[in-house]
């Protein structure tokens, strides 16, 4: 740190369920010496009476960042729960003041915590926060013999995610129910998912889960390609065939942006997140009745997250977060030229085209802007009196480029 840079004035303390006596004598010395001590209602009462201002957290968090903010250099201390930057609100301190302003003394997180308790390998479970984040996110995480780790939202969330199981044909996966780790309150629970009866939970507890799938379970796949029946449509819907062959032209990759424009189901945008946790997607979608069921197909398979702007695309397109890859699965000449212009230099685009006139525009954009031009021709059998026979789909022009 330079002479000159502000010292590191904001203390992020970790606080357990044992509260201020099992700080280290450091953390104890920031709290005592501190002008103004930020936390919930429970770790204020953890520390106990102070000599500084305190401050619970307002409803949103965001809304403290003034406050934080007007205390730069002088002696602030936020507590939380564990480790501040596992979960908590370290992240969202940290994109408002500068690291070297910082100073954080983390406790064990609720995730250490409960594999300790479970004897579990932490770094093969899958963890995830379901505490002020959607429930659907669990969805994708719910794969075979896996275990999970999960913040609780509040003391209904176990039931909640036993019932969930139980309604995807993993009843019998074992749900363990972690309460007040670390203090003299601690309990642990462990209970079969399709016989959770427990009325009495404490609002603050961790989730261990066994996962046990059926044979007939709704596993979400690692791959593209969901069966079509999946999805709530009207028929407006890439195919599952097409839709893994769209997916691995656009190749998602971690991080990055979709547009689906003309999304019918939504199927192609939400099966680019479920690729991977940290991908975004945006649905563009003129029909208000479809764009509603493409919400409540995002929510069932586990991406709540998605995007949705009703709208024609023509003039939806404008504003909208830059995009890292577009597909288009249906649209005129004026929707390919617009997608096209709004893609920065990299960005991939793919468009499927059935009919002979949006065919053409396909040929037109190969011509202009390159890339390749494939065609893709899918056949099942069909049955013919007491015989079967190939049936053709309608081939599918699919044209695929990056831009230079």
């Amino acid at each position: 740190m330079n002479a000159d840079a502000t010292p590191r004035w904001l203390s992020l303390i970790g606080v357990g369920e044992e509260g201020i006596a099992a700080l280290t004598s450091a953390a104890r010395t920031l709290i005592a010496n501190a002008s103004l001590i930020i936390g919930g209602a429970r770790h204020l009462e953890l520390i106990g009476a102070q000599p500084a201002e305190t401050l619970v957290w307002p409803s949103p968090l965001a809304d403290a960042m003034a406050t934080i903010a007007a205390r730069r250099g002088l002696p602030t201390v936020v507590l939380a729960s564990g480790d501040p930057f596992f979960f908590g609100v370290g992240d969202m301190l940290a994109r408002h003041v500068a690291r070297d302003e910082i100073l954080c003394i983390p406790a064990p997180s609720s995730f250490s915590l409960a594999a300790a308790r479970l004897c579990w390998s932490q770094q093969d479970c899958a963890l995830l926060s379901l505490h002020g984040r959607a429930f659907e996110r669990i969805t994708p995480h719910l794969q075979p013999s896996r275990r999970l780790l999960a913040l609780s939202w509040d003391e209904t969330t176990p039931a909640r995610v036993a019932a969930h199981l139980t309604a995807l044909g993993m009843g019998e996966s074992r749900i363990h129910i972690l309460e007040h780790m670390g203090g003299a309150k601690e309990r642990m629970r462990s209970v079969i998912a399709r016989d959770f009866a427990f009325r009495d939970v404490a609002p603050l507890n961790t989730i261990g889960v066994e996962v046990v799938a059926a044979p007939s379970a709704r596993v979400l796949p690692l791959t593209p390609g969901l069966p079509d029946d999946w999805f709530e449509h009207d028929g407006q819907i890439t195919k599952r065939d097409i839709r893994a062959v769209t997916l691995a032209a656009l190749a998602p990759r971690r991080g990055e942006r979709l547009w689906d424009i003309g999304a019918g189901s939504g199927s192609i945008a939400i099966e680019w997140m479920l690729a991977d946790p940290a991908n975004r997607a945006i649905a563009i979608e003129r029909n208000g009745a479809r764009a509603a069921r493409i919400a409540r197909n995002a929510a069932a398979l586990g991406v709540p997250g998605l995007e949705i702007v009703e709208g024609r695309a023509e003039n939806a397109l404008a504003g909208l977060a830059t995009p890292d890859a577009i597909f288009i699965g249906g649209g005129g000449e004026h929707v390919v030229e617009a997608a096209w212009a709004a893609l920065p230099r990299f960005g991939r685009i793919v468009v499927n085209a059935v009919t002979i006139e949006t065919q053409g525009l396909l040929l037109d954009a190969f011509r202009e802007n390159g890339g390749e031009l494939v065609n893709i021709q899918i056949a099942k059998a069909r049955p013919i009196g007491n015989f079967h026979a190939m049936e053709p789909a309608l081939p599918v022009l699919q044209w695929r480029a990056t831009k230079r």
